[in-house]
């Protein structure tokens, strides 16, 4: 694809959690598409991962959770390229589907700080970060939620209450910043990446997909990290200008599974 004709030509983006995952995948479809990305990570390991990528791509290691990481990001966007047009809002952690009976008490508080740092905090920071710029250039903001924005199930209490926020924070930040900045979000349902834990609960990165997920989709398979690159693609050009507030389900069918069987074609035992 001649990135100069792409879906994104032209446009400047802040990606965070761009390390692995989806959030890789969908930069790279970016770049091809035509966009220039500052590719944000806490890990170190985003410089690496997106060092064949060339000049269309600056990796910035920095703690979105905090305002002087989204800073950095946004900064680094504008005195490169001069202007910002879409900020993405993807890092994320689990809480490995914790139950909220098997969390102790004294270690509650300190979880749920942590994990809402990085799945509402870190959002509200970059989109307050990117605001004035993206005022600016009339641009968007896309933010990862999830099968959990939703529905029960898709996660313990805690990672259940910060996806929920998402939808929330896409519905609250459309309505305030309309006309100038557009705010949608994606939700994806099983995704095969591995997510970090939550370490005030001893948990470490742990593996998204389980044995024998795809017999319980109606599609009958897990999606490739690649699968939810045209979702983000779309809400970040300007095909998605009248789009906004929308939260985008991406969940291979999950939440209309119903009770009985997967799909209504699909063969079961």
């Amino acid at each position: 694809m001649n990135s100069s004709q792409g879906r994104l030509a032209d446009k400047i983006v802040v990606f965070t959690g761009a390390g692995g995952g989806i959030g890789l995948s969908a930069v790279r479809r970016f770049v091809a598409e035509g966009a220039r990305v500052v590719a944000v990570d806490i890990s170190d390991r985003v410089v690496e991962a997106t060092a064949d990528l060339g000049d269309a791509v600056i990796s910035v290691v920095s703690d979105v959770a905090t305002w002087e990481g989204n800073r950095e990001a946004v900064s680094a966007a504008v005195q490169q390229w001069g202007r910002l047009d879409c900020f993405v809002g993807n890092a994320g952690i689990t809480d490995g589907a914790r139950p909220l009976e098997d969390i102790a008490g004294e270690d509650l508080a300190g979880a749920f700080r942590e994990l809402f740092d990085v799945n509402v905090l870190a959002l509200l920071l970059g989109s307050r970060a990117a605001l004035p710029e993206l005022v600016e250039s009339r641009g968007s903001i896309v933010l990862t939620g999830s099968f959990a924005s939703s529905n029960a199930g898709g996660g313990g209490a805690l990672y259940t209450a910060s996806k929920h926020a998402v939808l929330g924070l896409v519905r609250q930040l459309a309505y305030e910043l309309a006309p100038d900045v557009r705010v949608n979000g994606i939700a994806p349902g099983v995704a095969p990446t591995r997510l970090k834990g939550v370490s005030a609960l001893g948990q470490t990165a742990s593996d998204s997909v389980l044995d024998g997920t795809a017999a319980i989709l109606p599609l009958q398979r897990v999606p490739n990290v690649a699968d939810f690159d045209g979702a983000f693609t779309l809400l970040a050009s300007d095909e998605a200008a009248i789009m906004t507030g929308s939260m985008l389900t991406i969940d291979s069918g999950l939440s209309i599974r119903g009770l009985s069987r997967p799909g209504g074609r699909v063969q079961t035992p």
